[in-house]
């Protein structure tokens, strides 16, 4: 199999023997930058073919143009070279996006981010700390009533998109330098980014930390009181505790996308609806199938609790056996087992989830 060199000594002979440098020479250099195997010779051909080791490359075809002097000489590949196609692969790698093997997820979650959407505002720090307040207040007054009023999440996110719109409206767009950064109290329009910050500002206080049952059970039942810091320090210690745990596992139930989270794919879908114009079924917008779904939710939540209560509790059994005290004990909701009970009111089944 002839080569470029090959067919360049064949033709030039003289030019080689002429600089003291014979056809032995010759072979000796090339075996030394090729790997020679032998075939069957053949009538016209060398009984010598040149082999590439560690590289996917074939050798170059012989187009029958011999190669002058200086056309011969190999340049090795420099190191800014090869690390600059290093660079090329890894930056193809990281190029190449990340997505969810579930098509649920994939159909909820966004595996696109914007660098130049800004984040963390002086809005962010402004409702994110009256939400925080608010909602940590609220849950761990009514924390020790019979009757719990909890509020969470999804109750932040209804309220900081129209309070988040309206800063965007009113306040002024001066900016200002301190320490030389440049920041301003209304960048732009509020955003998604603002907008999940604000909720996790909430969410990570809405909930009562377990901490506390045992510095109120040791003051109620057991007449020790551990005082205000210590019992701060060590609900602060629990919390920062599971905090810690969840950033080493970010790495293995966070990162990868095969992960998946169904409690967090409601939020995402809420902030997707209110940011994101996208089509329902072709025919409507998420926001506008939103705001049907929320308004007719709030009007039939005043039908079951307060115009027809009985559609809380529909006891089949009850209904079927009126007079009958098994039947009654087996199905009466209030007071019995609860077998084969249907309810109508949204806020009986979420009551008992859990």
């Amino acid at each position: 199999m002839h080569g470029p060199i090959d067919n360049d000594i064949e033709e030039h002979p003289l030019r080689y023997k002429e600089n003291g440098i014979d056809e032995t020479e010759i072979s000796g250099i090339l075996s030394t930058h090729f790997n020679t195997e032998s075939e069957t010779p053949s009538p016209g051909v060398r009984s010598k073919k040149l082999s590439f080791p560690d590289s996917d490359a074939t050798p170059a075809p012989d187009y029958g143009i011999s190669p002058d002097k200086e056309s011969m000489e190999l340049t090795p590949l420099s190191g800014d070279d090869s690390m600059n196609e290093k660079h090329g692969l890894k930056q193809q790698t990281d190029d190449v996006e990340e997505d969810s093997p579930y098509e649920v997820v994939r159909h909820s979650v966004s595996n696109k981010d914007d660098p130049s959407m800004y984040s963390l505002t002086f809005r962010v720090w402004l409702l994110g700390i009256i939400f925080t307040g608010v909602l940590s207040f609220v849950n761990q007054f009514f924390f020790y009533r019979q009757n719990q009023l909890s509020l969470g999440g999804s109750v932040v996110q209804l309220l900081a998109f129209p309070a988040g719109y309206v800063l965007s409206r009113v306040l002024p767009t001066r900016k200002f330098t301190t320490f030389g950064w440049v920041w301003t109290l209304n960048p732009g329009p509020f955003n998604i980014k603002e907008h999940v910050l604000i909720s996790i500002f909430a969410t990570a206080s809405s909930g009562s930390p377990y901490a506390i049952d045992v510095v109120t059970i040791k003051k109620i039942w057991y007449k020790s009181d551990l005082g205000f810091v210590a019992s701060l320090l060590f609900i602060l210690t629990s919390q920062i505790m599971g905090y810690s745990f969840a950033g080493l596992a970010r790495k293995f139930l966070v990162y990868p996308a095969a992960m998946i989270w169904p409690a967090s794919l409601i939020s995402v879908t809420l902030f997707r609806t209110f940011h994101e114009i996208q089509d329902f079924g072709g025919k409507m917008s998420r926001t506008k199938m939103f705001w049907i779904c929320f308004i007719g939710s709030f009007l039939w939540y005043f039908v079951p609790n307060f115009l027809i209560p009985a559609l809380s509790y529909i006891a089949l059994l009850c209904y079927m056996a009126p007079n009958n005290v098994i039947a009654n004990q087996l199905g009466d909701s209030y007071n019995g087992l609860g077998i084969l009970n249907f309810t109508l009111d949204w806020s009986t089944i979420s009551s008992n989830m859990g």
